[in-house]
């Protein structure tokens, strides 16, 4: 099992996203700790969808950050990088307003490839969304 990497922080994974679409949707990063990292984002009028509900996009857009930072953190030793083979995301509820929060969780930590569970809730711990990713990691 690959373990966290002792050169990836929150702080290198917060320079990182500067400019960058994690950056536009205000992603502010939580924890990082063996297997896992949490991140949330505050829900704006811009994230919302035509019908006044949270983006699909959005929630997706938080949880998808959230599993890639906790890849890179992740990676194996001589590994450069990653890119994502699958998503999928199962909505469950949404919001309208406050914050919604997303813990990425390994599930498979390999050498060729890494799957990431991620459940999102809003600021009371309701049930948003629930997210898998499967990447491959590149070397």
């Amino acid at each position: 099992m690959t373990q966290l990497r002792s050169d990836v922080t929150l702080d290198f994974l917060r320079n990182r996203q500067k400019g960058r679409l994690p950056d536009l949707l205000g992603v502010q990063l939580i924890s990082l700790d063996q297997g896992e990292l949490s991140g949330e984002l505050a829900i704006r009028p811009e994230l919302l969808a035509p019908n006044g509900f949270l983006h699909a996009a959005t929630v997706v857009g938080l949880a998808d950050t959230c599993c890639g930072y906790a890849c890179i953190a992740h990676l194996p030793e001589k590994a450069q990088n990653f890119t994502t083979l699958e998503l999928k995301s199962n909505h469950v509820s949404t919001a309208r307003e406050g914050k919604i929060v997303a813990k990425a969780t390994a599930v498979h930590l390999g050498r060729s490839t890494q799957v990431w569970d991620a459940t999102v809730t809003n600021g009371d711990g309701k049930l948003i969304a629930m997210f898998r990713c499967t990447q491959m990691i590149l070397y």
